[in-house]
């Protein structure tokens, strides 16, 4: 849909994936391919490397960058949730962390793991543990460094927005979805293409190099039951199976924010070429 709408616009594809922006995973993030990267300019697809932080703020500010640019129509793709909602809803502005703490937090998670934070957090700010993934060390991580670089949680500003910076009554806001009996068999035969077309050399090269799953890049699904089957702790295809149900699992919370936090957006129900091709045609009267 992306590429015919940017055809149709003589538009750009702007990767809206936390994931996707990473140079070490192609394969695992179904990144777009060489080929359709050729047919559509496409921006922020693997330009961050893998031991860098990213995060929405980072995000909001290169996806600003580029559409300050009057003569280009982007077309925003992704993936991730909170960054389709901070563009169109806003983002708190928190302030920066000092690169002290986040050494501090650094050294924390890699000695004491994501439960020091978790302790810090339910003694000095519950408000924020309670929206968090507490299995998430590195969203742990965040929520301390935040409180300890401004003496307010994640929490406080979150509740204190920037305007955003594409409202949605400036766009065409589209959710695309399909049934979870289709969705279902869709995910295991990607991954299946997915082995097959190397991911398994993919996270060799990342345990060569150094593999630490604590990273933002590290959440790559498939990323570490793959290296853990290298490792031998598991079969290869315990690792498959294992990653097909966590993409599974993955899809369903994509759904719920869908459904909570897009109501406003207009839904295609997939396949359905038609509403996909009456959307270009919408797109080329309204944009054009």
């Amino acid at each position: 849909m992306a590429l015919k709408l940017a055809s149709a616009l003589n538009g750009v594809i702007i990767n809206a994936d936390a994931l996707q922006v990473y140079s070490n995973w192609r394969i695992l993030t179904a990144r777009p391919s060489v080929e359709d990267q050729l047919l559509a300019q496409h921006f922020l697809y693997g330009h961050i490397q893998k031991t860098a932080g990213y995060s929405v703020g980072i995000w909001l500010r290169e996806v600003s960058q580029l559409i300050e640019n009057e003569n280009i129509i982007p077309i925003i793709v992704g993936g991730t949730g909170l960054y389709l909602s901070a563009l169109t809803n806003g983002l708190s502005e928190i302030p920066p962390v000092p690169d002290s703490i986040r050494q501090m937090g650094n050294e924390i998670r890699i000695t004491q793991g994501g439960p020091a934070f978790l302790q810090h957090l339910e003694q000095q700010d519950p408000e924020t543990l309670r929206r968090l993934d507490k299995s998430n060390p590195a969203r742990l991580q965040r929520a301390w460094e935040v409180l300890e670089a401004t003496g307010k949680g994640l929490a406080y500003w979150h509740a204190r927005p920037a305007p955003p910076i594409l409202p949605l009554e400036s766009t065409m806001p589209i959710t695309l979805n399909w049934h979870p009996d289709e969705l279902k068999a869709r995910i295991d035969t990607r991954f299946d293409a997915m082995m097959a077309s190397g991911a398994i050399t993919e996270c060799e090269t990342a345990l060569r190099e150094g593999f630490d799953p604590d990273l933002p890049s590290g959440r790559a699904i498939g990323a570490r039951e793959i290296i853990s089957a290298l490792e031998g702790k598991i079969s290869m295809q315990e690792a498959v199976a294992k990653a097909k149900i966590l993409t599974r699992q993955f899809a369903k919370r994509q759904r719920s924010w869908f459904r909570s936090k897009m109501k406003d957006w207009h839904e295609i129900k997939l396949p359905d070429n038609e509403s996909i091709n009456e959307l270009v045609h919408s797109a080329k009267l309204q944009f054009r």
